[in-house]
């Protein structure tokens, strides 16, 4: 990736869930250009072989997004080691796919205690210590799930359509005292997340380094909503002006009924989905 404008040099940037996957691509690209990351991941090991790699000053920390204690001392020690918090980045999903009826109470809540609570309580703590600055930037890592309901995920469409909402409301409520919100929104990325989804006519796959490209690209010039692909936006936004059946008539031409219940038979699912639902052998 080119420089985008040099404009985050000494930043000090915190990205939660940045061990893998769109957060570790993000924390390189942001280190490529000069800002002091600080990577906060359950599993600290992998946090650390990340930071490792990316070199510099990153910083990796564990970090528990659903736990608020874990969160506090995650910007605690972020900010009287590297400095106050520029940017934060709620990063941190899962994807647990299931068919509605099969999927279980515990799964459920998960999902929604990290997609959608670590989210509301990442935002609210790092407004917290940006407004008496008067600045500061949170980006929220939705998807272009949370904008159309699909099959096979309605639990992970209606977590991510929360954190759209979410950052708009807060963006309505403390753009005026200086803060500013991004919403990213990726399609289908080539991460563990979307192991066995396989690419949709006219949506096809994004990596990773596409989505840290796009979130840097925020960072430097903000902006409220940021689609991966950018083609995404005008899909996504026509479908919602169209009659109902029509768009899901689309949906169907397109795959949308039936890509995340066919990754489910997947061989290559089956480890995610015990990390995603916390099912996996200890």
């Amino acid at each position: 990736m080119s420089s985008t404008s040099g404009g985050l040099a000494g930043r000090v940037i915190a990205i939660t869930g940045a061990g893998r996957g769109i957060g570790a691509a993000t924390a390189a690209a942001l280190a490529r250009e000069g800002a002091r990351v600080a990577l906060g991941d359950i599993d600290l090991d992998i946090a650390k072989a990340t930071a490792e790699r990316i070199g510099g000053d990153a910083l990796a920390l564990p970090l528990d997004v659903t736990s608020v204690d874990s969160v506090t001392d995650f910007m605690d020690t972020i900010e009287s080691t590297l400095g106050p918090i520029d940017v934060y980045i709620n990063n941190a999903g899962v994807m647990p796919l299931s068919g509605l009826l099969d999927e279980d109470d515990a799964t459920i809540d998960r999902i929604f205690a990290i997609n959608t609570r670590a989210m509301i309580h990442g935002t609210r703590e790092a407004a917290r210590r940006m407004l008496p600055r008067g600045r500061g930037h949170i980006v929220n890592v939705a998807s272009t799930a949370g904008k159309a309901g699909i099959a096979g995920s309605a639990t992970y469409c209606a977590s991510k359509a929360a954190v759209i909402q979410y950052t708009e409301g807060a963006y309505a409520e403390l753009h005026p005292r200086g803060l500013d919100f991004s919403v990213v929104m990726p399609g289908i990325t080539r991460t563990e997340l979307t192991a066995g989804v396989e690419d949709m006519p006219a949506f096809r796959a994004i990596t990773p380094e596409s989505v840290a490209d796009a979130i840097v690209a925020t960072v430097v010039k903000p902006r409220f909503e940021v689609y991966v692909p950018r083609s995404a936006r005008p899909l996504l936004n026509i479908t919602r002006l169209l009659p109902f059946g029509v768009g899901q008539w689309i949906g169907k031409r397109m795959g949308a009924d039936h890509v995340f219940m066919d990754a489910l038979e997947k061989p290559e699912r089956s480890s995610y989905e015990a990390r995603a639902t916390g099912k996996e052998a200890r």
